[in-house]
């Protein structure tokens, strides 16, 4: 099982009624798009996740028009151009005699965001689809050569890992929460053997840890999970795994260092990708911004921004310190798409696991097992 984050999505532009969602519908194979002559038919974009053949699990993102007209129409378009941050592939197509400027805005995107793009010429639809669908497989072949596995340079056949799972209020009724899930996957497919427990489980029974050559844990227990877990043994946590599967690691250890230097009265910005239901023990309004304030010993403010509302450069200016979850809903291109305005900006960059790591002391001890 993975999320639809680990599929490539592939995003189709184009101005209105130059054959978008019938492309979609040619390299599915299926009615997946509405088609209609009615400019302006694809109002919103609209994401798909299919089985291409040739390419595989997919999710196929269909966009409005980018020659909208009018104030709404200016607001599709520009939602249109948001989602170049998140695809794998951009689809560019067109018509003949139909270049101009609208594409080239698609082209000059693509080529800062570092997008893979290919255009399609639409002409009576006439295209060739066994054709684009080989470019598109062996682009995101290597698309997929540039993605780091979760923990396939850590973790080898036969070794156990054990992974402290505790079930609170922030947690899904019947289910787990998605980097738990991801992460057994992955050690799944790496043919090591996984065992859960809780904290309470492992505190009373720390003898569980025979044999076990790697812990992974939820952040929120880290310093309960440490004091049980003998130093001989690796220490980590899910957010950290995925923060290192998801890019950007070495800015992340670099910007997490930098609690240290904070003063009374620096804001901080608090990044989550989902919307979820908010608990009074919620790990990112309530736990984190008690741990910075206990650990450093400073007056520190903090600010939320949830979902995946992207940030403006001259607001990120107004942070010491941005902090992004574990990024488990999003792609590794909508992660640094988001955090890039503070990048550029020169604010550090942290994520929850290894906040809380720091907080807790064991921030080296925690990331020691990704120091090769």
């Amino acid at each position: 099982m993975k999320g639809n984050d680990l599929k490539p999505r592939i995003g189709f532009f184009g101005r209105r009624n130059v054959g978008k969602s019938s492309l979609i519908n040619l390299l599915t194979g299926q009615q997946v798009a509405i088609v209609s002559p009615t400019a302006g038919t694809t109002t919103d974009p609209v994401r798909k996740s299919m089985e291409i053949g040739g390419v595989g699990a997919v999710v196929l993102i269909d966009t409005a028009g980018l020659d909208d007209v009018g104030d709404l129409g200016r607001q599709r378009v520009e939602k249109s151009l948001s989602v170049l941050a998140e695809v794998d592939l951009a689809v560019l197509v067109y018509t003949p005699g139909g270049w101009g400027e609208v594409e080239e805005q698609v082209v000059r995107r693509c080529e800062e965001g570092g997008t893979p793009l290919l255009r399609v010429l639409s002409k009576d639809g006439e295209i060739d689809r066994d054709g684009l669908l080989k470019k598109i497989s062996r682009t995101l072949r290597g698309v997929a050569g540039e993605r780091r596995g979760l923990l396939g340079d850590v973790v080898k056949g036969g070794d156990r890992v054990m992974l402290v799972t505790p079930i609170d209020s922030s947690a899904p009724e019947g289910r787990m929460i998605l980097p738990q899930v991801q992460v057994l996957r992955e050690l799944m497919d790496l043919h090591a053997v996984a065992t859960f427990c809780q904290p309470e489980e492992l505190e009373q029974h720390p003898a569980l840890l025979g044999g076990y050559s790697l812990v992974i844990t939820d952040s929120q227990v880290f310093e309960r999970v440490a004091a049980v877990v003998p130093p001989d043994i690796r220490l980590t946590s899910f957010s950290i795994v995925l923060a290192r599967g998801k890019g950007l690691f070495d800015e992340y250890l670099s910007g997490t260092r930098s609690i240290a230097h904070l003063q009374d009265g620096d804001r901080i910005l608090l990044l989550e990708s989902c919307t979820h239901n908010v608990t009074c023990d919620d790990i990112g309004r309530v736990k984190l911004p008690a741990a910075l304030r206990k650990a450093t010993g400073k007056d520190l403010q903090f600010d939320m921004v949830a979902g995946g509302d992207s940030l403006e450069t001259k607001q990120i200016r107004d942070y010491a310190l941005a902090i992004q979850c574990g990024g488990c809903v999003i792609t590794p291109r909508q992660l640094r798409a988001r955090l890039t305005p503070a990048l550029q900006a020169g604010i550090p960059v942290s994520n929850y696991g290894l906040a809380l790591a720091w907080c807790n002391g064991i921030f080296e001890r925690a990331t020691e097992v990704f120091k090769f």
